[in-house]
C-alpha cells in the first residue's frame, strides 16, 4: 500500500486539478464522520463499503488518484484500499486504466488538525465535535 502525507494531498487539491476527475478522496468513517471533511471526499462509510464497492470503482475508473482515509487510517482506510484493489482487479479494471491509490497518512484526524481553517482543503468543520475527539480514541 502506498501512503500520501496531508501536505502532499493538500498541493494535488489546490494545484487546479478537478475532483473527482483528476483525484478522488474517499472517507470511509462512519459516525466520526461528523465535525468536518475533506473538501469534495466521497463518504463510503465502512460498514456500508462491501455494498458499494463495486459500484465506487467503477465510476471512479478514470481517475487517476484515489485516496482512502478513515479518522486516522490505520485499520478502515487500508482495509478499505485493499478491497478498493481487489475489486478492481477483480472487474479488470486494473488492467486497462492506470490508478493510483493511496492512502491518507494520519487520516482526517491528522489532516484536519493541519488544514481546519483552510476552506479550500475542510469543509462542515465543527470545532465543538474535535474539542471531544478526545473520545474517540
Amino acid at each position: 500500500m502506498k501512503y500520501i502525507s496531508g501536505d502532499e494531498l493538500a498541493q494535488m487539491m489546490k494545484s487546479g486539478k478537478a475532483p473527482n476527475q483528476d483525484y478522488l478522496v474517499v472517507d470511509v468513517r462512519d459516525d466520526d464522520y461528523a465535525g468536518g471533511n475533506i473538501k469534495d471526499a466521497f463518504n463510503l462509510p465502512s460498514r456500508e463499503f462491501h455494498t458499494g464497492v463495486y459500484d465506487l470503482a467503477q465510476k471512479s475508473a478514470d481517475v487517476k488518484v484515489v485516496v482512502f482515509h478513515c479518522a486516522l487510517s490505520q485499520m478502515r482506510g487500508p482495509k478499505a484500499a485493499r478491497i478498493y484493489e481487489e475489486t478492481r482487479t477483480n472487474l479488470n479494471l486494473a488492467q486497462d486504466k492506470s490508478q493510483e491509490v493511496y492512502i491518507l497518512t494520519h487520516g482526517f484526524t491528522g489532516f484536519q488538525q493541519k488544514f481546519k481553517d483552510d476552506p479550500a482543503l475542510i469543509e462542515n468543520w465543527d470545532k465543538d465535535v474535535w474539542e471531544n475527539a478526545e473520545e474517540w480514541s
